[in-house]
């Protein structure tokens, strides 16, 4: 009788990454749900001992993360993005196509700190309010056509009035003016169309504008977007020696990538949806639209107006918040010694960093601090309430994300030792004759058209291990594929469906699928060439994308050992069979 064999390691850990890929794909069970199964799966298959697959949930990457979700919470506590959202504002205009550039630049910034989805939501209800203030409500077309209507027929009405004949003349006079009348009331209905059709677009364009930026904004920033933190948990899963991107270094990258493509988005956005109008950019504005940028002007410095005087707290957060940035962009920043050179090399790294600024929030008081009782024993000694409570933390941080994290570091890890990644490595042969300026932008173009239907996060865990093996075989420096796959799954613009924040946009009623997709397609195709341009030129300096690293010469020597012990014991196996 036959004793019972499994499949060999690559085949267990490859079932369990399928099964979790189909779970995210379709949500047949909650993200952070799926992400838990390798816990279960990998020890009970036999591909990872459950010591070595938890540590994977909380590694120094996910508590990056967890401290700029932390500064994030303490920022919407006291209401600071929104003081900054409205300064900014009022500081670039209330013209359509500056009010649709200065919501863009206000909430990519806000998501380089905050999550895509919370920059959205906070920003949509001030996009909402200024859109009212500027055209009304928008179930006022509806009003407009049935006052014309009535216009028109009490226009017909008075053209069928009789007149005597002994007023012949006067009532040749009559039709005349009843016929120029006429004349002028089509104009108005006309340019009331126009101006109907005018607030239609730039409603759509004020409102498609928000989620693209998010989407654009959280790529800056190591912590603006879980799957960056990703790329750099599983880097140091697959390539323990590599130490070339962090904080500093990625937001070098990344940022200029950001504003270009920023600024390409709004041209597009704004010319498609008649914020710039290419043909009439000289002619004079309607009175309509004089008096509405009046309107809005007023909601905006009144919604500023209501937040009050700047408080201690928020004075306090905004000092925090920058010092935060600063250590995280000063601790390593390559082209020099950064303050960690301080210390023994490798103890201080971006999570150390993150974790010390956000301690400070939970006893730091939220009102400014009085030392009358030191000198008077009789002055009330009263608790004062700090920056950030646990219970405000608890409630506001998506813990959700932070599991999600950890299940793809949990994949990474079983791809790495059961040799799954290897053996993926060996069916890339075809791909080795294509030229890696052509491969980053297939890899780009695929993630992209492949998050447009699955979760960001899944994605780019499914396709990492796979663009790692796929450098190594084309010899070619593995960040130089690993990062556009990772910031091109953020490039998710054509479906309501691709991202959390398209889905916010989308559920305000005023977009139409097709809008998405018009828009979305070119957005993608920008994203793809501009991703493109980053990464053979500026990328190159600032991650030696020139050569092949000799970390990934450890890993392809660690790996050929690897694929051997492997056979090794696959062959054992089928002699004891």
């Amino acid at each position: 009788k036959k004793p019972f064999s499994m499949p060999p390691f690559e085949g267990r850990c490859l079932y369990v990454i399928l099964l979790m890929a189909l779970y995210w794909c379709t949500e047949a069970l909650p993200l952070a749900v799926t992400a838990l199964l390798p816990i279960v799966l990998f020890p009970f298959l036999g591909i990872l001992p459950s010591n070595k697959v938890c540590p994977q949930y909380f590694l120094d990457t996910n508590f990056l993360f967890l401290s700029g979700l932390i500064m994030a919470s303490a920022i919407e506590e006291w209401n600071l993005h929104r003081r900054i959202a409205l300064r900014v504002l009022m500081l670039v205009g209330v013209q359509p196509a500056r009010l649709i550039l200065g919501m863009m630049l206000t909430t990519s910034f806000l998501s380089m700190w905050l999550s895509n989805t919370a920059s959205t939501a906070m920003m949509l209800p001030i996009a909402n309010a200024i859109l009212k203030s500027l055209f009304g409500e928008k179930d006022t077309s509806k009003d407009l056509n049935r006052e014309n209507e009535e216009n028109q027929a009490s226009l017909q009405q008075n053209k069928l009035y009789t007149v005597p004949t002994e007023m012949q003349f006067l009532a040749s006079t009559e039709d005349k003016d009843l016929a120029e009348e006429k004349e002028v009331a089509s104009d108005v209905l006309s340019d009331l169309k126009k101006e109907e059709e005018y607030k239609t677009n730039i409603w759509k364009g004020f409102l498609i504008s928000i989620p693209y930026a998010a989407s654009i904004g959280g790529t800056a920033t190591l912590t603006g977007t879980a799957p960056n933190l990703i790329l750099l948990g599983q880097l140091k899963s697959y390539f323990p020696e590599c130490d070339v991107v962090n904080f500093g270094s990625w937001f070098m990258f990344a940022f200029p990538l950001m504003l270009i493509f920023l600024l390409m988005g709004w041209l597009w956005i704004s010319i498609l949806y008649g914020g710039i109008n290419l043909r009439g950019w000289r002619a004079k504005k309607s009175n309509i639209r004089v008096d509405a940028e009046a309107r809005a002007r007023e909601v905006i410095k009144e919604d500023y107006k209501k937040l009050g005087p700047t408080k201690f707290a928020e004075q306090a957060i905004f000092f925090f918040f920058c010092v935060f940035a600063i250590m995280l962009f000063s601790r390593d920043p390559k082209f020099i010694p950064g303050w960690a050179s301080l210390f023994a090399p490798g103890f201080i790294t971006d999570a150390v960093t993150g974790i010390t600024i956000v301690i400070i929030l939970f006893f730091f008081p939220s009102q400014k601090p009085s030392f009358r009782w030191w000198f008077d024993l009789k002055a009330p000694n009263t608790e004062t309430q700090p920056l950030l409570t646990w219970r405000k933390a608890q409630e506001t941080v998506p813990w959700n994300i932070i599991l999600l994290l950890g299940g793809g570091f949990a994949m990474a890890k079983g791809c790495e030792e059961s040799g799954l990644s290897v053996w993926i490595g060996g069916r890339l042969h075809p791909l080795e004759g294509v030229p890696p300026p052509v491969a980053v932008i297939l890899i780009t173009i695929v993630i992209a058209l492949f998050t447009e239907f699955a979760s960001n996060t899944a994605t780019i865990i499914i396709f990492l291990p796979v663009l790692a093996e796929l450098a190594i075989r084309l010899k070619v420096n593995p960040l130089y594929l690993m990062i556009p796959g990772t910031v091109g799954c953020s490039y998710a613009f054509m479906l309501p469906v691709s991202t959390p924040p398209n889905s916010i946009a989308f559920s305000s009623g005023h977009l139409m699928v097709k809008d998405m997709a018009r828009t979305g397609l070119l957005m993608n195709l920008m994203g793809v060439l501009l991703l493109s341009l980053a990464m053979n030129t500026w990328a190159k300096s600032i991650f030696q994308l020139g050569t092949f690293p000799a970390w990934a010469n450890i890993h392809a020597e660690n790996a050929t050992l690897l694929t051997t012990a492997v056979e090794n014991v696959t062959l054992s196996a089928l002699n004891k069979i």
